[in-house]
């Protein structure tokens, strides 16, 4: 899959060259590939994304912006469906509702594929301090 920008994904979208379950399951494939990384918390699993490949059936390609755009959250923001750690186990939630910004992504189509690691309460300033493992981007 050639897709590096959101203009380039969706333009594959609109051609039917890929579709966003594919692109879904190249994102799984990767994050399994740099788990050293330490990216995610919670990383892309195909049963916390069929909510939201569900919702874009409910939506026109053609008039959503960002549908079938994936996107990453930090795990400081809530996103129903997905525990909440703010890098800190101890206080992880799943909460009921997400958080106004991802409610107002996906309702412009965009899927929210995992939650990224990163410093303890979001405390530190280079993903060095969480019990997640360093981050490291390569």
């Amino acid at each position: 899959m050639e897709w590096h920008t959101i203009k380039q994904l969706r333009s594959a979208y609109l051609l039917k060259k890929t579709t966003p379950e594919e692109v879904m399951e190249e994102l799984i494939k990767r994050s399994m590939e740099e788990e050293e990384y330490n990216i995610w918390i919670s990383p892309p699993e195909k049963r916390k994304l069929a909510p939201f490949l569900d919702h874009l059936r409910k939506l026109d390609p053609h008039e959503s912006p960002l549908w079938g755009i994936p996107f990453a959250v930090k795990d400081n923001i809530d996103v129903a469906g997905f525990e909440t750690t703010a890098g800190c186990a101890e206080y992880a939630y799943e909460p009921k509702i997400s958080a106004t910004v991802i409610n107002r992504l996906v309702a412009a189509g965009a899927v929210p594929v995992g939650k990224t690691n990163l410093d303890q309460f979001a405390t530190g300033l280079v993903g060095t301090r969480s019990p997640y493992g360093e981050a490291h981007n390569g």
